[in-house]
Parts: C-alpha cells; sequence; structure tokens
C-alpha cells in the first residue's frame, strides 16, 4: 500500500532536507526505499551497518546519485552537524531524506545547526482513515486487537501477529533503549513499561510507579521520557491556558501500538482513538503548519473529558470515548454546558448516533474515519 506522506514528501524534498521520524517498524524503511524509486539513482546508507557507515564518514557515494537516504544516523554523535555540512555542500541535484525510529524533534532546541534546512514528516501507525485513502480493507476490531503497526495488522495469521509483537518488545527494550541512551536499571525500566501497559488512560503519578519500582520518581519521569522519545508511548497532557501549570500536572500515557495495551475493550479502543488523534494532529502541525496539540480535561472536582483538540491554545473540539455507552459523559455534559465548547461522544458499539444537548453521539469507526491526514 502506498502511504499517505510519500507525495507529500517527495513535494517537501524539491524545497529542503527531509526528516522522516516515527517508531520502529511503522514503515519508514519501506516508505524511504520506495521515494528513492521515483529518482534515477539514489543511496540508501543505515548507520547501523558496518560499511555504510564507513560510507557516511566519509561521504564517498558517487557524485551522479540524486536521493540520499540516512537512517538511524542520529546515532551518530555530533550527527547534526554532520547533516549541516553535507546538506550545505551537497550538488544541486541531491535531496536527502533523513530516517529514525527516535524522535528527531527532540534535538530541536536552542542552536539547532539544522534550522531551516528541514521539513519534518512523522510517520506513525495505520488509521481507518489512511486505510480508506490507500483502499486498503479492515475492521474497527483489527485495529484494536492488531494495533496500526503495517506487519501485524495486515498479516493474514494472528499468530504471526502475536510472533511480531514478542520480537517487537524484546527488540525495544533490550536494542533501542540501550542504543539511545545507558540505562543504569534495565529491569526498573521493563517494570515501569509493564505498568504502563495496565495504566493507559488514567493520569500517570510518578510516585505512585516509583514506590512499586523501587526508584526515585526522577527516575521513573526520565525512564518514560526514554519510551517517549523512542516512540514507544506518548504523554497527553490536561489543558490549561497556563502552559507551564499543565506541564506540572499529571499526564495520561498511550502506546503506538494498540497490541501493548492491557486493559477492558474500553481502555483498548480509547488507545486506539488516540492514536488516530494524535495522527489527525501530527498532520495539522507538519502539513498545514497550524498550532495543534492534543490534550485533556479535568478539574480539581474530577470532571473530566478524555480528549480535547486544541487551536492556537483554545479548545476546538472535546472528544469523549465510550466502548458501549450511548449515555452522556458528566465531564462533557459539565464542559459543554459551562464553556459552550464543542463536544462529541465517540462510541465503538452504537446501533444509531444522534445530538443530545447539543453534543453529538457518534459511531466510532465513522469519526476516526473523517480524521483529516
Amino acid at each position: 500500500m502506498e502511504r499517505v506522506q510519500k507525495k507529500l514528501i517527495l513535494k517537501d524534498l524539491k524545497k529542503k532536507m527531509v526528516l522522516l521520524a516515527g517508531p520502529r517498524q511503522a514503515g519508514k524503511t519501506t516508505l524511504a526505499k520506495e521515494i528513492a524509486e521515483d529518482f534515477d539513482s539514489s543511496a540508501y546508507l543505515n548507520y547501523d551497518h558496518l560499511e555504510d557507515r564507513k560510507i557516511i564518514q566519509t561521504e564517498s557515494w558517487l557524485p551522479s546519485v540524486e536521493l540520499i537516504i540516512f537512517d538511524e544516523i542520529h546515532k551518530m554523535p555530533q550527527w547534526k552537524n554532520y547533516l549541516k555540512g553535507v546538506y550545505d555542500t551537497k550538488a544541486a541535484h541531491q535531496k536527502i531524506l533523513v530516517t529514525g525510529s527516535a524522535r528527531l524533534e527532540i534535538f530541536n532546541q536552542v542552536g539547532d545547526s539544522l534550522a531551516g534546512r528541514y521539513f519534518l514528516h512523522r510517520l506513525l501507525p495505520l488509521t481507518p482513515a489512511e486505510c480508506d485513502q490507500a483502499k486498503v480493507k479492515y475492521t474497527l476490531d483489527r485495529f484494536i486487537e492488531r494495533g496500526g503497526f503495517p506487519e501485524p495488522f495486515l498479516v493474514e495469521d494472528v499468530v504471526d501477529a502475536n510472533r511480531w509483537r514478542l520480537q517487537y518488545i524484546d527488540s525495544l527494550l533490550r536494542v533501542d533503549v540501550l542504543d539511545f541512551e545507558k540505562i543504569h536499571d534495565l529491569n526498573a525500566i521493563r517494570l515501569i513499561f509493564e505498568l504502563l501497559r495496565s495504566r493507559v488512560g488514567s493520569p500517570i503519578s510518578y510516585s505512585s510507579i516509583a514506590q512499586d519500582v523501587g526508584v526515585s520518581p526522577n527516575t521513573v519521569k526520565k525512564y518514560i521520557h526514554i519510551l517517549e522519545a523512542l516512540y514507544i508511548i506518548f504523554r497527553v497532557t490536561p489543558f490549561s491556558r497556563n502552559i507551564a501549570r499543565s506541564l506540572l500536572k499529571e499526564p495520561k500515557i498511550y502506546f503506538f501500538d494498540n497490541g501493548l495495551v492491557k486493559g477492558d475493550q474500553g481502555i483498548q479502543f480509547e488507545n486506539c482513538v488516540a492514536n488516530c488523534l494524535l495522527k489527525h494532529v501530527h498532520a495539522k502541525i507538519d502539513y498545514r503548519a497550524e498550532n495543534y496539540s492534543l490534550q485533556f480535561l479535568q478539574t480539581k472536582e474530577r470532571h473530566e473529558v478524555d480528549f480535547a483538540l486544541v487551536h492556537d491554545e483554545e479548545i476546538e473540539k472535546m472528544i469523549e470515548v465510550k466502548h458501549s455507552n450511548p449515555h452522556l459523559g458528566s465531564g462533557l455534559r459539565y464542559f459543554h454546558q459551562k464553556y459552550e465548547i464543542p463536544a462529541v461522544q465517540v462510541v465503538k458499539e452504537l446501533k444509531k448516533e444522534k445530538v443530545e444537548k447539543g453534543i453529538k453521539i457518534v459511531k466510532g469507526l465513522q469519526f476516526l474515519k473523517g480524521l483529516d491526514l
């Protein structure tokens, strides 16, 4: 199947270098090689491969190459300065595509030597909206059970999907985490990973997890940030007009791989919706340059709404997620009545859509199919 980003990346490569980030096995390498087919000559160089690493270090690819693909180059010391030098001295006909399984954008800090030289694209797992566009058959249950990573999602045999996941977890925790940063207690990060799988959708207490694991809250926070940087999990923070206050409050955690979620059908569906909403938000940012974020709402009185789409620091829409309950959530009703914020309740198992007290109650699949990419 052709990924949505292919045409967009080809368009951006004519203007600047492209950084393609996203979870391991989300399809970045496959997409990069498909993009290469649109060029007469290309060079795919993976920093993890010794021979490719030598070519990278000596810049010894052929001058005639039109597209240079650097994979996992963020593992190279001073990689930003290296890319800056390559980009600034490349021939006019050459394009540069950089892929990586870590959040390349987290290196976007003050003094970033790549500033103004690249466009960021984030390749996330498949969603119903993308499958519709690519004319791939699916069911919502398949997304919930297998997640949207291409291999387990598309494979016929569910046993093969489960085997993929076991290898995926082992690779993440045994290879990626250790490659990303030196971890003094690998067992602790494994325990934190397992605890998070059963706490999806609930505000996370660093202190509570620290007590369960036997480490400090700061260590828990550090390890969660590593899992986030490697596109294993993502945080959704509570909305606040004061950004600093929002960051201090307890976030909720979701997994990019829906198959990793331990919980009832409602939690699994909520994680699926979270992935689709995040992909929708990233598309707004990466391709339309609009200031969007995905957050949730919660008051001291525990009035809560699962998600809020925030545009220019104002809530554009509230989303409450239910598996089979058609009755309006109390938090959704509270915020809608008090602040007149547009709202929708998304229900996976719903016989008939309706409007109640000005709030749409819609079928889960129809809502997800309608999200922009």
